[in-house]
């Protein structure tokens, strides 16, 4: 048996090993990559997104974004577990 692990490999073990460690790196991915999934616009009057406990709450100010954002909530969640791999988020809050 080959003990030795390539740096994803180990970087993998680690992240499994540490739940909270891989919890903020998947929010701060999730931020990285909003622009592209969500659109400039939709970017740009999110006030903020936190990702907790499989549930994801975005933020905004603008009323009418909330309300598109609410029809949405199905397209988010497959492309953000697309991002983060499966399973990563069950929920979508619009607040």
């Amino acid at each position: 048996m080959n003990s030795e692990m390539n740096m994803g490999e180990a970087m993998q073990a680690f992240l499994n090993k540490s739940n909270r460690i891989k919890k903020g790196i998947q929010a701060h991915q999730l931020t990285e990559v909003w622009e592209t999934l969500m659109g400039k616009t939709v970017a740009r009057y999110t006030d903020k997104l936190q990702l907790v406990n499989h549930t994801l709450f975005i933020s905004t100010h603008v009323a009418p974004l909330r309300h598109e954002l609410m029809y949405q909530k199905e397209t988010i969640l497959q492309r953000v577990n697309e991002i983060l791999g499966a399973d990563t988020v069950k929920e979508v809050v619009i607040r």
